[in-house]
């Protein structure tokens, strides 16, 4: 034979709300919070894009005035500096050349533009600067 037990609830305690029913203002409150959240999550992306984008143009800022100091070092011309320094430079960067006490210094620097919403208003410049002992007699 087997007995079942079943247990009995507290008197004065009742599961759920009565009648089984959700209040209506719980309704669409997901709904509302992730219309709040995802203008944010937007923006946050698309600054996150945009500190990349610097980060990757300060880095070829920085790899275009290595190679062009090298090449000033070893005794190119200047255009054939120049135009290595542009080959691997972000598209728009200048380039500044500098000889002086048998060295050469190159800098590199390029305007990185904001997102749209910023504009022009927020437009840092990407540099790179290098320095190489001239291997001319």
């Amino acid at each position: 034979m087997i007995v079942a037990m079943m247990r009995r609830r507290p008197s004065g305690r009742r599961r759920g709300r009565p009648g089984g029913r959700r209040r209506p203002v719980d309704r669409g409150m997901v709904t509302a919070e992730l219309a709040a959240a995802l203008p944010t999550l937007v923006v946050v992306l698309v600054l996150s894009v945009w500190g990349i984008a610097y980060a990757s143009a300060q880095l070829r800022c920085i790899d275009a005035a290595r190679e062009a100091a090298r090449a000033g070092a070893r005794g190119e011309d200047l255009t054939t500096v120049v135009e290595i320094a542009q080959a691997v430079a972000p598209d728009g960067a200048t380039v500044d050349i500098t000889e002086e006490n048998g060295m050469v210094m190159i800098e590199v620097s390029v305007t990185v533009g904001a997102p749209p919403p910023l504009g022009s208003a927020v437009a840092p410049t990407a540099r790179g600067r290098a320095v190489a002992l001239s291997e001319r007699p």
